[in-house]
C-alpha cells in the first residue's frame, strides 16, 4: 500500500498502448447507460476514455442490426472504445478482427466483471475467470487479433471471498499482452453492496507491473479518485455508478488528476439550473442517438432521480419529468424550477444507483470444483453470451 501521509495523486496522463489520455479516467461501461448521447456528454465536461455498453461478442459477428447501431460512434468520439462480453474464444477473436479490419475501435476492452445471475449461471462475467484455461484462450487470441489496437480487461476481485481470481487473471492477462487491467474491487458474490475492497487494487498493481493497473469501485466524488490512487498506487481510475446523473465528474476529475490541459477545465457551479442544463442537453444527445425524439425522451426519463438528486425538485415534478415525451415538454417543466437554487452539498453527494445486496453467485452445477473447463461447462457456456451488462 502506498503511504497516503505523503500526498495525494499527483496530475498525470495516462497511457493505454498507444493511447495518451489527458487524465487517468475511464468510463465504465453501463447498460442502458452509456451509448453515445453519454458519452458525448461525458466528454463535454472532462477528459479520459469513454467506453461504449457491453457489446455481446456473437450479435457482433452476426451483425445484429442493433448491435451494429451501439458501436457506431459519433464523430467527435476520439478514441473509439467498445468493451465486448464473450464466452467463446473463436466468438471473441472474430469480434475482435470485425472491429479491427472495419476499423471500428481505437480501443477495446473484454469485459469479465458481470455479476448478473443469468451470465453467471453459465459461466460467464465473473465466474469465467475461474477457468484458467478458457480465460486464458480467450484473452491470448483477442489480444492477437487486436494487433496495433490497445485490449484491455475489466474484472472482479473473484467469484467470493473463498473463490478470488484476480490475480490470477492479473498475470494471465499481462502475459498475454493486454495493455492495461481494470479491477471493480468486490466479488461477484457482493454484487455492487457494501463498500470496494481497495486493498485488492494494491496487491493487483503490485502484482501486474508491465502495464497499467486501474481502480474501480466507490468513486462518487473527485476526492474519492484522488484517494484510491494514492491508497493503491494505481495508474488510472474507472467510473460508473459514480457519474449518474453527474457527467460534469468527469471534468471535477480532470482537475483534480489530469495533466495541464485537462487540469485547465473551468471548475463548476453546480446550481439547479445548471444541472437543469446538463439534463436538457443529454435528453437533446439522445433524441439525435434514437434519430426519434419520442424514444430519446422516454430514455432520459431513468435518469431524473439521478440529476436532481438532494435538489428542491418537488415530487409531483419529478413524476412529471419521468413521463415527459418530447424536448418541448421538458423545456416547460425546467422552466418551473428555481433555478438559481445552489448547489446542495452532502445531499446530492454520494452514492447513485442501486447497490443490491450480497447473495450467493449463480453458477453451472460443479463450477467450482476444478479450475479448468469440462465438456458440461464447455455447453453450458454456449448459452453464456446474453445481453447483460456489470462489472
Amino acid at each position: 500500500m502506498v503511504d497516503v501521509t505523503t500526498a495525494l495523486a499527483p496530475a498525470r496522463t495516462l497511457r493505454i498502448g498507444p493511447i495518451e489520455l489527458d487524465a487517468p479516467v475511464v468510463l465504465a461501461p453501463m447498460a442502458g447507460i452509456t451509448n453515445t448521447a453519454f458519452r458525448r456528454l461525458c466528454r463535454e465536461y472532462g477528459a479520459g476514455l469513454y467506453v461504449s455498453e457491453m457489446i455481446t461478442t456473437r450479435a457482433l459477428v452476426e451483425r445484429n442490426a442493433t448491435t451494429m447501431r451501439l458501436i457506431t460512434h459519433h464523430e467527435s468520439e476520439k478514441p473509439r472504445s467498445i468493451q465486448l462480453y464473450g464466452v467463446d474464444p473463436a466468438t471473441t477473436e472474430a469480434a475482435v478482427r470485425l472491429l479491427v479490419d472495419e476499423d471500428r475501435a481505437d480501443h477495446i476492452d473484454l469485459n469479465f466483471g458481470c455479476p448478473v445471475p443469468k451470465v453467471t449461471r453459465k459461466g460467464g462475467g465473473a465466474a469465467l475467470p475461474w477457468k484458467l484455461g478458457l480465460f486464458r484462450d480467450i484473452v491470448t487470441r483477442a489480444a492477437r487479433a487486436a494487433g496495433d489496437i490497445p485490449l484491455t480487461v475489466k474484472m472482479r476481485k473473484g467469484i467470493d471471498s473463498d473463490h478470488l481470481t484476480f490475480l490470477d487473471a492479473g498475470r494471465i492477462a499481462e502475459d498475454a499482452g493486454v495493455a492495461a487491467v481494470a479491477l471493480h474491487a468486490r466479488t461477484a458474490a457482493e454484487f455492487y453492496s457494501g463498500e470496494a475492497d481497495w486493498s485488492a487494487i494494491a496487491q493487483l498493481k503490485e502484482t501486474v507491473t508491465s502495464v497499467p493497473v486501474l481502480g474501480n469501485g466507490d468513486i462518487w466524488s473527485a476526492a474519492d479518485a484522488a484517494r484510491m490512487m494514492a491508497e493503491t498506487g494505481c495508474d488510472g481510475v474507472v467510473v460508473g455508478r459514480g457519474c449518474l446523473g453527474r457527467p460534469w465528474l468527469f471534468g471535477d476529475l480532470a482537475r483534480e488528476l489530469g495533466g495541464p490541459r485537462a487540469a485547465a477545465a473551468a471548475p463548476v457551479d453546480a446550481t439547479l439550473g445548471f444541472v437543469a442544463r446538463a439534463f436538457r442537453r443529454h435528453a437533446e444527445l439522445l433524441v439525435e442517438f434514437f434519430d426519434d425524439e419520442g424514444r430519446g425522451c422516454r430514455d432520459i426519463r431513468k435518469h431524473v432521480a439521478w440529476y436532481f438528486k438532494g435538489y428542491p425538485v418537488g415530487g409531483d415534478l419529478r413524476a412529471r419529468l419521468a413521463t415527459v415525451s418530447t424536448l418541448a415538454e421538458i423545456d416547460d417543466l425546467l422552466a418551473t424550477l428555481d433555478l438559481e437554487a445552489p448547489y446542495p452539498g452532502a445531499a446530492a453527494e454520494g452514492q447513485r444507483g442501486r447497490a443490491g445486496t450480497p447473495k450467493r453467485p449463480a453458477l453451472p452445477e460443479n463450477w467450482l470444483d476444478s479450475r479448468e473447463l469440462g465438456a458440461d461447462a464447455s455447453c453450458a457456456l454456449a448459452e453464456a453470451e446474453l445481453d447483460h451488462s456489470g462489472g
